[in-house]
């Protein structure tokens, strides 16, 4: 392998980790960096690449916040794990949207929107809507400042928020957190409940993509398997320092500089597309 290749692999590793989190579009970002850092890979394996070094990410979601999440932890209260399986059963009501419209259109949706000028379109919309959500609430009370004053009702919301980030350049997180805004939630649970729903969205979605890659003949060869373990193990721990930023930026801060970012981006890209 070279080692260039290698160097690639980082650097999209270290994109993911740092665009998974913030309200930014990982994947419309490793679509655009993919017409500056192309890897020496078959467009299948890219599309596949793209969705499973996500697992790396997700994994540190898992780490980070093990306890919250584990049902079975015998530090918590009978109460307490009661809790942690109605927000599990939370998360599953908020992936039905996704599931039920994501499965039957993925292929159509990747040839669609999975493009240069797509991206950078829905980088502008949503970044305008940041702006003007954080504008609107900036006097508002949030009335959901506790997970566990989340109910079905709300998560099945941002469920369908989330649907919005089937078209790459919205991001997942920042569709979901955007609609806890607006439904009522504090920016912190908006956040919290959103990267506790990316554990299964993104499982799921990485298992498509894999059974898709080897179902049409594809298959690992050294090469692609070092490449595809190093995204996703950079993924990872990038991944950790991104969200523990974010969580602590939040705490002061809203999300409308990340709006701007988009804003200004996703102009840039334009200007680029046509030049």
């Amino acid at each position: 392998m070279e080692f260039i290749e290698l160097l690639k692999a980082i650097a999209l590793g270290i994109i993911e980790g740092i665009t998974e989190w913030l309200p930014i579009s990982s994947t419309g970002h490793l679509i655009l960096a993919d017409e500056f850092i192309k890897l020496n890979q078959t467009p299948e394996f890219m599309s596949m690449f793209n969705v499973v070094i996500q697992l790396g990410a997700i994994m540190a979601v898992v780490v980070l916040y093990f306890n919250k999440l584990n049902p079975f932890s015998l530090s918590k209260t009978k109460e307490e794990n009661k809790d942690t399986w109605s927000l599990w059963f939370k998360v599953v009501v908020a992936i039905i949207p996704s599931a039920i419209i994501g499965l039957p259109l993925d292929d159509w949706l990747e040839e669609t929107f999975h493009h240069f000028l797509p991206v950078a379109l829905m980088l502008i919309v949503y970044g305008v809507a940041f702006i003007v959500v954080e504008k609107r609430n900036r006097t508002k009370t949030p009335k959901v400042t506790d997970l566990n004053q989340i109910t079905y009702q709300f998560a099945l919301m941002v469920g369908f928020f989330q649907v919005l980030a089937l078209i790459p350049g919205t991001s997942r997180s920042g569709a979901t957190i955007l609609g806890g805004i607006l439904i009522g939630a504090s920016r912190f649970v908006s956040a919290e409940f959103s990267f506790f729903l990316g554990i299964p969205t993104m499982f799921g979605a990485s298992l498509l993509k894999i059974v898709k890659f080897l179902a049409t003949g594809n298959s690992f060869d050294l090469n692609a398997t070092i490449i595809l373990l190093t995204g996703t193990i950079v993924s990872f721990v990038v991944s950790i320092l991104a969200i523990r930023f974010l969580m602590n930026y939040i705490k002061k801060n809203d999300f409308s500089a990340f709006g701007w970012y988009r804003v200004i981006l996703g102009i840039i890209l334009i200007g680029y597309w046509f030049i």
